[in-house]
């Protein structure tokens, strides 16, 4: 392979892709069925043929998939599954075992089988038992519904999809050689690995990660040296690369920086993704009838899985019908996960092109099919529900967006000193104020000292507008950033408050200033109050310079010298 030609079919692949984004995103389709679109078109067995070998791109795909499962990895942290709550836990352990085998019943009688010692009923089974959490997400965010409980509830179902995934890519080498010896051993390896990556995440991986913590630039670049070094170990041990970037991310899903990490992988991951989609669209065979009609009843079949296997689970623990048809609703597509799975069976001949054709047909169905569902989740159950009482489904009427914790509304964008002083009057005036704040730094110290005072404080970089955006800015009533530009790295107070206009744009917000100039910008581009310490500060300068004269008792003894001996707060 020449590397202009690597650099061309790139070029190629991202131009295409770019420009049917733009068509997808007039007519509200993921963009997801854009990137497989230009595979579609630029490759050789349907469209122009500008791209004669998919391997040009295929190489540097390989990494957008790696990645996509690092994050993946990152985002299931198995301690807050097991915090999840009853309805999360039954529905996520049993909706994909129910949804394999009602599929694989329905398939059988619809005609479909496995043939020549292939296994396509067992990828067409699991395929559709999985839903895209790509969609999903954006779609709930878009109708702001992620914190509803049909929205956590979702987003719990996925977590547990995903780790069933996991369990699949473990077993998906050896099922051309199914030996329980075989099976045992690349069982013991996997083991093995995890034990080893989370022996190292409890011992070593802290020290390394706190070292660099201040230095928010180089997190990324250590997060991915993990990432790839558990890839080269995986492949040492002879399993797939795939499945050391799954390890590699759940081993340090727990660390306070997880979700900086995430947020910051996440725009690198989505570039090479977009190339892994592009490259599964040239392999796409021309769209017979055959494969057509097999989309369209995979479609069929997925939307009565999901009927047999979310449903029934959350309405016997009494979620009543909204909330349990809605998560079906929410559930009904079929995953970007599934293409992966699909696409690594055809590389190691498990199936042919034709059932990654099903696939991918039945993806792009699904994908536009339950995006105007889930638009129209509400108007879609409110027609359902008239017939739901009739055949014995009850109302059951609940407090959606209940929480047993305060909502964090009040965001603290990097602790220094002003910031320092603030808790402690907060600490020292109590109420539930407290209770409502988040604080956000990349100082791990500081963190672990705000925790055990009680505080909500995570690990962010604040000059990256993702990881505000995975810690919850857009619930923001009130955002206050307190260090001044001189001492911010890689941002600015002005391109915060840019930033948060966009992400909450009814919150109020609160900058600090160094200047009057700069002041005026900060006013004019939209901050509600600039805080501006010399300001605030010299009247009471003044004040104290037309006292000193007449100051009797040396300044050790004055009450202000106790205030400040006894004051204790985070930075001193």
């Amino acid at each position: 392979m020449h590397h202009t030609d690597l650099l061309s079919g790139i070029a190629v692949g991202v131009v295409v892709a770019t420009a049917l984004s733009f068509i997808a995103k007039a007519i509200r389709l993921p963009f997801i069925i854009a990137y497989i679109a230009a595979g579609i078109l630029i490759g050789p067995q349907i469209g122009f043929g500008w791209i004669q070998s998919e391997e040009e791109i295929e190489s540097i795909s390989e990494i957008g998939l790696i990645l996509l499962l690092f994050i993946i990895g990152l985002e299931i942290d198995l301690k807050k599954l097991l915090r999840a709550g009853k309805a999360v836990v039954l529905t996520g352990l049993f909706q994909v075992p129910i949804s394999f085998v009602v599929g694989w019943l329905l398939l059988t009688a619809l005609g479909f089988s496995s043939s020549d010692g292939k296994f396509e009923m067992m990828y067409l089974s699991f395929g559709i038992s999985l839903s895209s959490t790509m969609i999903v997400v954006k779609a709930l965010y878009e109708k702001h519904e992620l914190d509803t409980l049909a929205g956590r509830i979702t987003l719990g179902i996925l977590v547990f999809q995903d780790i069933w995934a996991i369990v699949f890519l473990a077993i998906q080498p050896n099922f051309l050689s199914p030996e329980v010896a075989g099976l045992l051993g690349s069982f013991a390896k996997g083991v093995g690995l995890v034990a080893l990556c989370l022996l190292l995440s409890k011992f070593a991986l802290p020290k390394i990660f706190d070292a660099i913590a201040k230095l928010p630039e180089f997190m990324l670049v250590a997060s991915l040296a993990w990432c790839f070094l558990v890839c080269g170990l995986a492949t040492f041990a002879g399993l797939s690369k795939e499945m050391g970037a799954l390890i590699a991310g759940i081993s340090i899903s727990t660390f306070p920086y997880n979700l900086d990490v995430v947020a910051k992988v996440i725009n690198i991951r989505d570039f090479f993704i977009t190339l892994f989609l592009v490259a599964l669209g040239m392999k796409v065979p021309m769209p017979t009838a055959e494969i057509l009609m097999a989309a369209l009843l995979l479609s069929l079949v997925l939307g009565v899985t999901r009927l047999f296997s979310i449903f029934p689970i959350l309405y016997g623990l009494k979620l009543g019908n909204r909330i349990s048809m809605i998560t079906t609703i929410n559930l009904a597509q079929i995953s970007e996960f599934s293409l992966v799975i699909a696409s690594l069976g055809l590389s190691y001949g498990h199936i042919g092109s034709q059932t990654v054709a099903f696939i991918v047909f039945t993806l792009v169905i699904t994908a536009v099919l339950s995006t105007y569902l889930i638009q129209s989740s509400h108007t879609v159950f409110s027609w359902l529900n008239k017939l739901l009482p009739a055949i014995g489904f009850k109302e059951v009427h609940l407090e959606e967006d209940s929480t047993e914790e305060f909502e964090k509304t009040i965001f603290i964008l990097g602790f220094f000193k002003l910031a320092s002083s603030l808790i402690h009057e907060i600490e020292q005036a109590g109420g539930a104020l407290k209770e409502r704040i988040r604080i956000i730094d990349f100082n791990p110290e500081v963190i672990r000292k705000l925790k055990a005072k009680g505080f909500d404080a995570q690990y962010g970089d604040i000059a990256h507008i993702e990881t505000l955006h995975h810690l919850g800015i857009h619930h923001a009533e009130v955002v206050i950033s307190t260090v001044p530009d001189s001492l911010l790295k890689g941002t600015s107070n002005l391109n915060i408050l840019k930033a948060v206009r966009q992400h909450a744009p009814h919150a109020k917000t609160l900058v600090v200033s160094e200047d009057i100039q700069h002041t005026v910008q900060l006013y004019e581009a939209g901050a509600d109050y600039v805080i501006v310490p010399r300001v605030k500060l010299a009247p009471q300068l003044l004040e104290v310079v037309e006292q000193a004269s007449s100051w009797k008792k040396p300044g050790v003894e004055t009450r202000r010298y106790l205030e400040f001996k006894t004051r204790e707060e985070i930075l001193p």
